[in-house]
C-alpha cells in the first residue's frame, strides 16, 4: 500500500476520541505523528473477502468467538438489549441466548476450556458460563470499564477503552500486568473488541473501520487492516453507532468473521501475507 493510504489510516487511529466516525469517504492526506523515512510505521495488510452470511441486523455486537469445535458465539450490549448468544455460522441465526439484566451493559467475550468469559462495560462485573448450558459459574469484580477480552491460551487479555491491555488470569481474573499499546511511540487509544491469534492481539479501533496487530510482548502495532469499503452501504451512514466491531479467527480456515454492531453481515475475510 501506498504511504499515502498509510497515513491516512493511521492519523485516523491516532485522533482524539470522538472524532473519527467510520464512513466510507477518504479523508485529507496528512502526516503521521511520530511517522519519519526511516519509520514509516506498521504496514497495512491486505485482506480479501471469502464469503459473507446473514447477522442480527438489530445486535449490538461487542464480542464475538469461535470455539475449536467451529461453534460461534457472541455479546451484545446496550441496557436492556445485553446477551450472550451462540450462533449458526452459515445462517445467523440465534441459536441459543441468554439475557442480561437491563442495567448491565454487556462487552467483550472469551472462551475458556468450556467457559465463556463475558464483560460488562461499567457495571465492573465479568461472568463465567457454562458454553453447553450457559448456566453462570462464577462472577468476578474489576475496577474500570470492560471493553473487549481474548484468552491467547494462557491468559486473558482486556482493553479498556485506553491504550493499555490488560492481562489477566484466565481462572481468578486477577491482574498479571499491562502494556502500553502504541504506533511508532504514540499511545493508541479506543482499543475496543479484542481476538487473540498466537503471539499476536488483533483488535478493532473503536469509532474506525480498522483493526490493528499487536505484539504484546510491547505493545507495538505490527500491521493495520483498513476495511474501509467491506460492506456497502455503510451501516454507520445513518446510525454512527453503527460501527465496526466483532473479530473472531478460524484456524481450520486461516480467515477472519468480522461483522459491526448492528450490522445486517457477517464477513469472513482472509489477510494475505
Amino acid at each position: 500500500a501506498s504511504m499515502r493510504v498509510l497515513a491516512v489510516v493511521l492519523l485516523a487511529l491516532l485522533s482524539v476520541p470522538g472524532a473519527a466516525i467510520a464512513t466510507t469517504e477518504t479523508p485529507a492526506p496528512t502526516a503521521v505523528p511520530g511517522a519519519t523515512s526511516a519509520a514509516p510505521g506498521p504496514p497495512l495488510l491486505e485482506w480479501e473477502v471469502v464469503s459473507r452470511r446473514p447477522h442480527d441486523p438489530e445486535a449490538f455486537t461487542q464480542g464475538l468467538v469461535l470455539g475449536l469445535d467451529g461453534r460461534l458465539f457472541e455479546s451484545t450490549g446496550l441496557f436492556g438489549g445485553s446477551s450472550g448468544r451462540e450462533l449458526a455460522r452459515a445462517t445467523g441465526e440465534v441459536l441459543r441466548i441468554r439475557t442480561q439484566p437491563f442495567e448491565e451493559f454487556g462487552e467483550g467475550l472469551a472462551l475458556v476450556g468450556d467457559e465463556l468469559v463475558q464483560l460488562t462495560w461499567l457495571s465492573g462485573l465479568a461472568r463465567r458460563f457454562e458454553v453447553d448450558t450457559f448456566k453462570v459459574e462464577a462472577r468476578h469484580r474489576y475496577e474500570g470499564e470492560g471493553w473487549g477480552l481474548c484468552h491467547d491460551g494462557a491468559r486473558l487479555v482486556m482493553s479498556d477503552g485506553s491504550h493499555r491491555l490488560t492481562f489477566r488470569d484466565p481462572q481468578t481474573f486477577a491482574i498479571e500486568g499491562s502494556v502500553a499499546v502504541s504506533v511508532d511511540g504514540q499511545p493508541l487509544e479506543r482499543l475496543n473488541e479484542l481476538e487473540c491469534v498466537g503471539q499476536r492481539v488483533w483488535a478493532n479501533v473503536w469509532q474506525t473501520d480498522a483493526i490493528v496487530r499487536i505484539d504484546p510482548a510491547d505493545g507495538r502495532v505490527t500491521g493495520v487492516l483498513d476495511l474501509s469499503g467491506i460492506i456497502e452501504p455503510h451501516p454507520a451512514q445513518s446510525d454512527r453507532e453503527a460501527v465496526l466491531n466483532g473479530i473472531a479467527y478460524d484456524p481450520e480456515t486461516d480467515t477472519f468473521l468480522v461483522t459491526g454492531k448492528l450490522w445486517p453481515e457477517l464477513i469472513e475475510i482472509r489477510v494475505l501475507e
